[in-house]
């Protein structure tokens, strides 16, 4: 939970980085950024605004918001704590930068990251895929005979799925390095 919610303050501040933005928007648009299998709750958004709100991130005002129900919006902005913070969390490379949760966050914010930090980002996730991939398929190998055909194809999906993942990971890498086409040896590195 606590990881979650980590990805949604950075996706909070790559947001706010962007212009100020009241909750309903901020909600909208990381529902289509994260792309989770569920609907981002305004119970997991408020209580990420309150944290960054308690460590001077991100300041609330009314005013910017125009009123259209009885109620008006609170509209939040990033203060320049929270351009500091934003920063320094998009320049950290580490396992939590490639781990599945928090990549995609990370990787929509990329066009505010520095050429090596992003190329380290992407070595990373594909390493880290590609050794979830090597497991996969030893597994496999293993237990074919005891699956029955549609836990079969359900594996070969998964499988397919990282292995796309890892020839796009290539892909940008090679792009970020200024090549211009894959080689055999960047598909098969770890």
């Amino acid at each position: 939970m606590a990881r979650r919610a980590e990805t949604i303050e950075l996706a909070v501040l790559g947001l706010l980085h962007e212009g100020p933005m009241h909750g309903y928007e901020l909600r909208k648009r990381l529902n289509l950024m994260l792309g989770w299998g569920r609907v981002l709750s305004y119970g997991s958004l408020y209580p990420a605004l309150k944290r960054l709100l308690r460590q001077s991130f991100i300041v609330e005002s009314d005013a910017a918001a125009p009123v259209v129900s009885r109620r008006p919006r609170i509209v939040y902005e990033l203060t320049d704590a929270g351009y500091a913070e934003f920063q320094r969390l998009m320049t950290e490379v580490g396992p939590t930068a490639w781990e599945d949760d928090n990549f995609g966050v990370r990787f929509a914010f990329f066009g505010r990251t520095e050429a090596e930090v992003r190329l380290r980002v992407l070595e990373g996730r594909r390493t880290r895929l590609q050794e979830r991939l090597d497991r996969v398929q030893r597994e496999l190998a293993l237990t074919q005979a005891e699956v029955d055909q549609y836990s079969a194809e359900l594996q070969r999906h998964g499988v397919e799925s990282v292995e796309r993942e890892v020839r796009w990971l290539s892909e940008l890498i090679n792009a970020e390095r200024g090549q211009t086409g894959s080689t055999d040896h960047d598909r098969n590195e770890k």
